[in-house]
């Protein structure tokens, strides 16, 4: 066994790959160009929404769950439109905050894949052992929630693939830090 914090230097250069690695496919390359639409007529839209706080919204909602089994709500799910609301805090987005609160995330994952490897393997153990615990698990952390996306809240699957597929390259530069950094 190995203490997770006796890999801190695998935990800040995996969390400083992933970030360097996610903003290169976010900001450099055009995997992710297309994901988000504006909506047709967008000043009616954001008109509309005016005045409502930050938070999730689903539409219809149903004030009971009994009420799905009602003509007219069976009627208002299938004229639509039917779907899921966030709505942020109004102020423009502070990237700086926001890549910073991603960072301190990959920190968070990296630190629990660190515990989670550091469990299965002792000291020495060798390189294709601790990389195929720390990419698993580094894939999975970042990104199994996004299936979960795509079947609760109708996230295009074309996106939960990227996104999952993302992950498996996060999982990857993880693992092989982890594998190289590993004490001996």
């Amino acid at each position: 066994m190995v203490s997770a914090f006796a890999l801190w230097l695998p935990i800040v250069l995996s969390a400083v790959a992933v970030f360097v690695a996610s903003s290169v496919i976010w900001m450099l390359l055009p995997w992710h160009k297309g994901d988000y639409k504006g909506v047709p007529n967008q000043e009616a839209v954001r008109a509309a929404l005016k005045g409502i706080p930050p938070g999730c919204y689903n539409i219809p909602h149903l004030a009971e769950r009994g009420d799905l089994a009602k003509p007219e709500v069976q009627a208002m799910f299938e004229e639509g439109p039917t779907g899921f609301l966030f709505i942020a805090k109004r102020q423009v987005p502070a990237m700086g905050s926001l890549l910073g609160k991603w960072f301190v995330f990959n920190l968070v994952v990296a630190f629990c894949v660190a515990y989670l490897t550091g469990i299965g393997m002792g000291p020495g153990a060798a390189y294709m052992e601790v990389f195929r615990i720390a990419s698993t698990a580094t894939w999975m952390a970042y990104g199994f929630a996004y299936v979960c996306d795509s079947i609760w809240y109708s996230r295009p699957w074309h996106l939960t693939w990227k996104a999952v597929f993302d992950a498996l390259i996060y999982g990857l530069l993880t693992g092989g830090v982890f594998g190289w950094l590993w004490p001996a």
